[in-house]
């Protein structure tokens, strides 16, 4: 095992469909980046809980952040054990039978101690690599938290000690006694990105023709015709 490799262990190996597992640092990285709403796992008193939420990564360094009162990141700020998910879904794979529908994917499963923030500067950092993480240049755009502000959130940080990622890609693959049955198969492209902005996107604005520049220079994230062409290409029954 490199340093470019995660350790598998018992947490982290994937066992179903292996083949589609991978323990290489910078595909877990490229997943976890794509991404800002992750689903944390913790247990309380036994009882497992999974909640979702906004994160930011900075290295090896995964941060939450919320409320003081929230009970999660008071579980997750106590050096606790956590389990951090996070999916992508690329296309609805359709096949022929119900029985094969699936999905093409791209997942991240991370590992690691929760640790609370208590140095303000990181925890600017921190809110930052979130920020970033939601909708990139919108920090230098927005009022920056102030003293109160930073004194009612909890910042978390969650050092990752193991991970895995596991992806699918491909059409669907229906059985042979299918194939012939006069039911379209393939690829349903699912868009993961921002639609463009519009006039109604600046309501809020003072100044309309400012806040429509700014929505619109944001980088706007959508499916390629790449996956109608392999479609089109590949199936004909419909």
């Amino acid at each position: 095992m490199s340093n470019n490799e995660f350790k598998q262990t018992e947490r982290n190996r994937v066992r179903r469909l292996a083949k589609r597992g991978s323990y290489d640092r910078e595909t877990v990285y490229a997943i976890l980046d794509a991404n800002y709403l992750c689903h944390l796992g913790f247990a309380v008193d036994g009882q497992p809980y999974v909640i979702p939420t906004l994160y930011g990564r900075v290295g090896d360094v995964i941060y939450v952040h919320g409320s003081n009162v929230s009970r999660m990141l008071g579980q997750a700020a106590g050096r606790s054990r956590l389990c951090l998910t996070v999916t992508t879904v690329d296309d609805l794979v359709l096949a022929r039978s119900a029985f094969t529908i699936r999905i093409n994917y791209r997942s991240a499963v991370v590992f690691g101690t929760g640790e609370a923030v208590s140095d303000d500067s990181e925890k600017m950092d921190a809110l930052k690599a979130i920020s970033d993480s939601v909708l990139k240049g919108r920090w230098e755009d927005a009022r920056l938290p102030n003293q109160k502000e930073l004194d009612v959130t909890t910042v978390v940080r969650i050092t990752i000690e193991e991970a895995s990622a596991k992806a699918r890609t491909g059409m669907p693959i229906d059985d042979a006694e299918d194939m012939d049955l006069p039911i379209w198969a393939g690829l349903v492209p699912v868009e993961n990105g921002i639609r463009r902005a519009g006039r109604g996107h600046a309501a809020f604005a003072r100044n309309r023709t400012a806040g429509l520049s700014r929505l619109n220079r944001y980088q706007i994230i959508g499916s390629s015709d790449e996956t109608l062409d392999r479609n089109r290409r590949q199936f004909n029954h419909g």
